[in-house]
């Protein structure tokens, strides 16, 4: 596996390149459980949260932003996970966005994230044979059958 962290750039391409979208502030750290659990397989992982935010620097939302904007486009696919704790407003506009697309999108919820009705409706109009998985380790599970071969996305 290879690790890029924003706001750090990435390198030749040389694996498949996972983006995790899904909650950064208010909720647990689930980014690096997903890292863990794809430590030998041959993928990239792009991963907006990061270990530091320049809080006080006027330009660490635009330089955030763009960092993701750029790498959810570099992505071969993009995972999304909904955690209870927030309501994660980007996140579902992100998802709304990609789900208009072709890219491969891999879909959680937290079994008790506020707006699972609405994340499972939505995907069911925009992209009809797109699970929506529940809990974490589910999730998982599919990106890592994804990279390793063990099954198509829509």
């Amino acid at each position: 596996m290879r690790y890029i962290e924003a706001p750090n750039t990435t390198g030749p391409d040389v694996a498949m390149k996972v983006f995790l979208a899904g909650g950064i502030t208010g909720c647990p750290d689930w980014q690096s459980d997903v890292v863990r659990y794809l430590e030998d397989v041959d993928v990239t992982v792009f991963n907006p949260r990061r270990e530091d935010f320049p809080i006080g620097d006027p330009n660490a939302a635009m330089d955030q932003i763009k960092w993701e904007h750029d790498h959810l486009r570099k992505a071969d696919a993009i995972l999304f996970w909904f955690p209870c704790e927030t309501l994660c407003p980007i996140v579902l506009y992100e998802l709304g966005a990609w789900s208009m697309t072709t890219k491969p999108l891999i879909i959680g919820c937290h079994p008790d994230y506020k707006r699972i009705q609405d994340v499972n409706i939505q995907t069911m109009l925009a992209r009809p044979r797109t699970l929506v998985h529940r809990g974490l380790d589910n999730l998982k599970d599919a990106i890592r059958g994804y990279c390793l071969g063990k099954y198509e996305l829509d």
